[in-house]
């Protein structure tokens, strides 16, 4: 099997297993399920981890160059290998993205600007639940709630930083520097596809104007081409007609002419 292969018929199933992820890790966060509790929601983790692990080990099988692919896919390694990393596989749901991403839209700046706006959106769910995770069962932290999370969140990915809420754990702080990086990308695809969008209306506009002052040399053009070819019809017919005035002038002027 080609790793192309691969990736077509395991891409829709681990895009599926990270929203099963997705949902189950949610519910153990938001509802602050105990370790004792935690059972059921730990073995879809525990699962959806094993798919992701597989999918790993195949790539890295099936790829030409194994020691280029691995150095090329270091942030996957750690997710897998960090279980305090565990939020981030919920990145597995940029593949449903993709394929969306492939099948919407015909203009690249929207598909663009689509896609920036569906990550913005996921690191901030992403972030919120791993911070909250990581601080609510703190002492002294800020952090409690899913709504405090992702008012956080929210604030730290645009760089806001209203300082109501501060992660005091170190997951929490990498989170934060996580979702701070990510912010930046993001408003910097925002800014170039707005750039791209203010130099294709200036360019249509130029060429509009090229475009009517080619017309109107065009027609300028014509214009005097029709000029010019009247003035040699009547420079024509002056010169046909110029011999036989002349010709009669020089009659008049000769008094040996008997028709005088």
């Amino acid at each position: 099997m080609t790793p192309e292969l691969w990736r077509k018929y395991s891409e829709w199933p681990l895009a599926i297993a990270a929203v099963v992820f997705l949902v189950a890790y949610s519910i153990e966060v938001i509802a602050n399920v105990p370790d004792r509790n935690a059972t059921v929601f730990d073995v879809i983790i525990w699962v959806t981890w094993g798919l992701f692990v597989i999918d790993y080990l195949a790539s890295l099988i099936l790829a030409e160059r194994k020691l280029h692919w691995f150095t090329h896919n270091l942030p996957a390694a750690a997710i897998l290998a960090l279980p305090m990393l565990r939020p981030l596989r919920l990145m597995r749901l940029l593949s449903v993205m993709q394929l969306s991403h492939r099948v919407g839209g015909r203009r690249l700046r929207g598909r663009i600007l689509t896609y920036a706006f569906a990550i913005a959106v996921l690191l901030v769910y992403v972030g919120a639940l791993a911070v909250l995770d990581a601080e609510q069962n703190e002492p002294g932290a800020s952090i409690t709630n899913i709504g405090d999370a992702l008012w956080w969140a929210a604030g730290t990915l645009t760089s806001t930083g209203y300082g109501d809420f501060v992660p005091i754990t170190l997951v929490g702080r990498l989170v934060a520097v996580g979702l701070m990086a990510g912010g930046l990308v993001i408003v910097g695809v925002i800014a170039a596809s707005f750039a791209t969008w203010m130099i294709e209306q200036v360019g249509s506009r130029v060429a509009e104007e090229v475009e009517q002052a080619e017309a109107a040399e065009s027609e300028t053009q014509s214009e005097v081409a029709a000029l010019t070819e009247q003035l040699a019809r009547l420079t024509a017919l002056v010169e046909a007609r110029l011999p036989a005035a002349q010709d009669g002038h020089a009659r008049m002027s000769d008094p040996a002419d008997p028709d005088r």
